[in-house]
């Protein structure tokens, strides 16, 4: 069995910022119910250079946040430690990064990905916006009948790589 994590991240006080954790929450509810092994969870308003070390005990990691980019619904793209950028502030760490200073501290490098979720509203209020909310649902009809297989060797991680490209 492959170890999985999920990690959403984002601000649930404002409004949309909030889609990763709540992918993560919802999706961590549906394995505990179905008792799914080998699929564990984390979440944050941010990430931070610490999480190299939290994402080395992982084989494979979706990262799990909000999007502003012109995409439909969601996307899914694969996260490359070439990809990382010198950061100006360590107030906030892209997922490349993340993981590049994983390769270079643990010597791991698991498979990443990053789950780009369309939000629409960004004020300072809770709760997702109607149209967050049925991206949130898409999303989660397409990885909860991948739940069964994600922590198995033999099998593919993802049947499909969902490509942000319009």
């Amino acid at each position: 069995m492959m170890k999985v994590l999920f990690y959403g991240y984002g601000n649930p006080g404002r409004r949309d910022d909030g889609l990763g954790i709540s992918f993560v929450e919802r999706l961590e509810r549906h394995v505990r119910e179905h008792r799914i092994a080998g699929i564990h969870f984390d979440s944050n308003y941010q990430l931070n250079i610490e999480d190299a070390e939290e994402i080395s005990h992982y084989d494979r990691v979706i990262f799990c946040d909000a999007s502003f980019e012109a995409i439909e619904d969601f996307c899914l793209t694969e996260v490359h430690p070439s990809d990382a950028r010198i950061e100006f502030t360590m107030h906030a760490v892209s997922p490349a990064y993340v993981v590049d200073l994983c390769r270079k501290l643990y010597g791991q490098h698991p498979a990443t990905w990053l789950l780009h979720l369309k939000g629409y509203e960004w004020e300072f209020r809770e709760g997702l916006s109607p149209r967050a909310e049925k991206n949130l649902e898409k999303a989660l009809a397409y990885f909860v009948p991948l739940l069964n297989h994600l922590g198995q060797k033999s099998a593919p991680f993802l049947p499909l790589v969902l490509s942000c490209q319009s």
